[in-house]
């Protein structure tokens, strides 16, 4: 059955006549009657008196079923519409080496028993996509370290933790159970490729620490914590990382040796500025609420 014709009779015997009824439907006063004669066909039976403009006992009939079936029609749309609307949602999580220790797990996990209409999908980033992959919008939100100061983004501080050298296991320096500045400055560092943001060299290589100084490099480059701890299992490289690290990245021929005066360096988690989105919003709750429950028992922050 043709709704378009159900249309036009309920629209011809609402008008009570076939050219204003056209001029409504924006059809030709010909395509009109022809609609009804259709109508009238199908059924066997006159559906409208002429002369006055009248649906007939049987017209009345149709029109009542007429109108429930226009009725389910834009129903039926109405939902197909809505299932369009709400097909899954995505939140993309970038995350750089192991992130913010164990709250990266959590607020994932936090995240999708909160919302599990919303397809998150966490997102490696290496040493370089310090704020790029955030800012090219390759991700929605990014556990970074440390803080960006970047006034297109918005920053949670997350933890707070030591700082430690990641070293060979074969190197003198390996077996002590802590260091100073002093004793590792002169390190050779791995290397970081040139467009690595300066925010995290000088975070790796403690540039505030030497006055500016370049480090020595050593003779690998290194862009993931993998590659530094290859790197250092080698005696080719040290690198530099949160003592969280030690925790997640157990590595022969290793070490990872605590920097007893080294001021204690921030996780974040970084959005854009003024992102309003409601799952970046909700995301950012989740983060910042479990880093201040869980954060003391994970022994963090400093007491």
């Amino acid at each position: 059955m043709d709704l378009r014709r159900l249309e036009t009779l309920l629209v011809v015997a609402d008008e009570e006549h076939f050219g204003r009824a056209a001029e409504r439907l924006f059809l030709a006063k010909a395509t009109v009657t022809e609609h009804v004669k259709q109508l009238e066909q199908d059924f066997g039976t006159p559906l409208l008196h002429r002369n006055p403009v009248r649906l007939t006992p049987a017209g009345h009939r149709l029109a009542r079923h007429a109108r429930a079936l226009l009725a389910a029609a834009d129903i039926a749309r109405a939902d197909v519409a809505e299932a369009v609307s709400t097909e899954p949602r995505t939140l993309r999580v970038g995350v750089m080496g192991h992130g913010s220790a164990e709250l990266t797990p959590a607020t994932a996990q936090a995240f999708r028993m909160a919302h599990p209409e919303i397809d998150l999908r966490l997102v490696p980033l290496d040493f370089t996509e310090h704020v790029s992959a955030l800012l090219e919008h390759r991700v929605d939100v990014a556990f970074v370290r440390p803080a960006p100061v970047d006034e297109r983004v918005e920053v949670d501080v997350l933890t707070t933790e030591r700082r430690i050298v990641v070293v060979s296991a074969r190197w003198e320096l390996a077996d002590a159970p802590e260091v100073r500045l002093a004793d590792v400055l002169d390190l050779p560092f791995i290397r970081l490729p040139e467009r690595t943001p300066r925010p995290f060299t000088d975070y790796l290589y403690f540039t505030a620490a030497r006055g500016g100084e370049a480090p020595r490099r050593g003779r690998d480059d290194a862009v993931t914590p993998h590659e530094v701890l290859a790197t250092a299992a080698a005696g080719r490289g040290a690198g530099s990382a949160l003592a969280s690290f030690e925790r997640f990245y157990p590595w022969p021929g290793t070490r990872c040796v605590p920097v007893a005066d080294a001021p204690w360096e921030h996780s974040v988690l970084v959005s854009r500025a003024g992102d309003e989105d409601p799952q970046v919003r909700a995301f950012r709750a989740l983060a910042t609420g479990l880093a201040r429950e869980l954060g003391p028992g994970l022994r963090l922050t400093p007491v």
